[in-house]
């Protein structure tokens, strides 16, 4: 019985803390970060550099519509790093590619 009224004390509170939480003092209308859109696109371009240690490359790739990226040189994190296994410094590649907050990544390679 003890340990019953215990437990219901303790689920009590919580759920009493969890209402509580909506309505803190100062909170009102404070904004919530918005949730981060992670966008896709597909590239097509030439192994500049590779650095597996870091688990980059550096591609000079073409306009990404998908992201709404012109033609640029840059370097993105392979996702995962293992994939850059077998590539080359001027090979031509197509590529997914995604933009998480954590910055640019290549998800796939799809050598010519």
């Amino acid at each position: 019985m003890r340990t019953t009224m215990i437990s219901l004390i303790a689920i009590l509170a919580l759920a009493a803390g969890a209402a509580g939480a909506q309505d803190m003092p100062g909170m009102k209308g404070m904004k919530t970060a918005p949730a981060v859109a992670v966008k896709t696109g597909k590239a097509t371009g030439v192994i500049k550099a590779l650095d597996a240690k870091a688990g980059t490359v550096t591609l000079q790739h073409g306009p990404i519509l998908g992201l709404g990226w012109p033609a640029m040189t840059m370097v993105f994190k392979a996702a995962p790093p293992t994939m850059l296994k077998g590539l080359k410094v001027g090979q031509t590649v197509d590529s997914d590619v995604r933009t998480p907050p954590t910055g640019p990544e290549v998800t796939a390679f799809r050598p010519h």
